[in-house]
């Protein structure tokens, strides 16, 4: 008997930045994370056991593009930007989707020029940060 077989395409996931898909990602395409745990437990001498709730939505989204990338200069351009933007990872495949509605680019990306052309990491903080799977039924997934 033979176990699951699955597959995964880098190509079906989709990268939106403001409503606006990115491409020409780099080998490291793109990484999501939490800020904090949602909880903090507390014990006291006795034993007794408090489960702080953290309720810090705070999140990060890394996205790393080539030099060569058409969205660079948008990229780029979020820095001075005083608004928000949503930045959505999306995955069908995988039934995964990461990121927030509310998001602000943290610095501009660190540049390198050499023999090769390195990748531009971009770092958005997300302030409501959230990740979804197709069989939660309570979120919105599409």
């Amino acid at each position: 008997m033979s176990g699951n077989i699955t597959r995964f395409n880098a190509k079906e996931t989709v990268i939106l930045v403001g409503g606006v898909a990115i491409t020409g990602t780099g080998e490291s395409m793109v990484t999501g994370e939490k800020e904090e745990d949602f909880t903090e437990t507390s014990v006291g001498a006795q034993g007794d056991i408090i489960v702080n709730e953290i309720n810090n939505s705070l999140g990060s989204v890394t996205i790393n593009i080539q030099h060569t990338s058409p969205q660079k200069s948008y990229l780029t351009g979020l820095a001075g930007n005083k608004g928000f933007v949503s930045v959505w990872v999306t995955n069908t495949t995988l039934g995964e989707k990461f990121g927030g509605t509310k998001a602000k680019l943290t610095n501009y990306p660190s540049i390198s020029e050499g023999t090769t052309a390195e990748d531009l990491e971009y770092v958005f903080q997300v302030y409501d940060y959230c990740v979804k799977h197709s069989e939660d039924t309570s979120t919105d997934f599409e």
